[in-house]
């Protein structure tokens, strides 16, 4: 029963915290502005007092602002914060290590690899930045990251088939990133400063780059590809028990392996491309999700982290641009200095109560 009480609250902060990250801003809409504009018609609006070409200009501008950047923010955030989460569990469970997370086998760093490729190369090669292509631009951004990602995926799950241990697999997944970052640090070197600006952006990570059909395509995907995650539980929670029990069990280890591998990166790879690389988030809600409910059964701790995850997401983008900022600050700052202290003070807890 209090298990299910923690996952109706992790509920309903989501929804509390994905309505204000409809209302607050940088620009102030009224409550009653922002309902009317999801759920009633411009027409209904107008008639009920709007009638001067003064507040039908207000309400377009509100309109565009509401469904144009923060509805598209506030979903992005939503559903990028729970596949990170789920892949970081994923990966904690397969290497058995706490401090693994979504970035742990250099996925991530291969997505960030291709579109180094394309932004630092666009400039010297091609004479054009890719910064001032605009729609298009981030298009191949997108695009890169997930060539990048899948082409570091498929590498590791090359070397998955090959290697029986973890943390043979685990050296080789931190190897690769550490490549992929030498490999980003000389075409730096060697790259225009706009290019390298507009790599250290998309570095920063953000939710507000996705909007538009880019933004249903993510959703929709995301969409797909969490529910397909909770197949895993079964042999997640078979994996706990080490290889010997888990064998003698029916289970698999190669094929479980590969197929947790192959779920975690997927996720990342397309939150990366479209988000850019978000840290901190999907190694530290499992840690957060197990303190809460005091659990190891997957059965509970996969809902638990996709919840949390969704939930520090939507917190750390409202306060990314909460009213008062210029723009928007970088969210991997904000996802740092917003989940350290909690994750840490949780731990902390969770070691004071089990040492009295």
């Amino acid at each position: 029963m209090k298990r299910f009480l923690l996952l109706l609250f992790l509920l309903v902060l989501i929804v509390l915290l994905f309505v204000l990250n409809l209302l607050l801003g940088t620009v102030r809409i009224p409550v009653g502005a922002v309902v009317s504009i999801l759920f009633q018609p411009v027409s209904d609006w107008l008639f009920s007092g709007a009638s001067q070409q003064q507040d039908v200009l207000q309400w377009e501008i509100w309109s565009n602002i509401v469904w144009s950047s923060r509805v598209p923010q506030a979903l992005t955030a939503l559903v990028a914060g729970a596949g990170l989460a789920v892949s970081g569990l994923q990966m904690q469970t397969v290497f058995r290590n706490p401090l693994a997370g979504p970035s742990v086998l250099g996925i991530s760093n291969g997505a960030s690899l291709g579109v180094a490729c394309v932004v630092l190369l666009s400039g010297s090669l091609g004479g054009v930045a890719l910064s001032r292509l605009g729609y298009m631009g981030d298009v191949a951004m997108s695009v890169a990251a997930i060539i990048g990602s899948l082409a570091v995926m498929g590498l590791i799950l090359w070397v998955a088939s090959r290697v029986r241990g973890n943390v043979t697999l685990l050296i080789i997944g931190v190897m690769i990133g550490y490549l992929a970052t030498a490999i980003i640090g000389v075409l730096k070197y060697f790259s225009a400063e706009e290019d390298i600006k507009a790599y250290v952006v998309w570095g920063l990570g953000s939710f507000a780059r996705v909007s538009g059909d880019q933004m249903v395509l993510f959703v929709v995907l995301m969409s797909i590809l969490l529910p397909l995650s909770m197949l895993t539980v079964k042999s997640m929670n078979v994996y706990l028990l080490g290889d010997a029990y888990a064998r003698n069990l029916g289970l698999n280890i190669r094929r479980a392996r590969f197929m947790l591998i192959v779920c975690s990166g997927t996720l990342v790879a397309i939150v990366t491309a479209y988000c850019g690389p978000i840290m901190f988030i999907g190694l530290a809600v499992p840690h957060l999700a197990r303190a809460l409910f005091r659990s190891s059964d997957h059965r509970v701790l996969m809902p638990a982290t996709m919840l949390a995850g969704s939930a520090l997401a939507l917190l750390c983008s409202l306060i990314a641009r909460m009213p008062g900022f210029e723009g928007a600050l970088p969210v991997n700052s904000v996802t740092a200095l917003v989940g350290a202290p909690v994750i840490a003070s949780v731990l902390f807890r969770r070691r004071r109560s089990a040492a009295e």
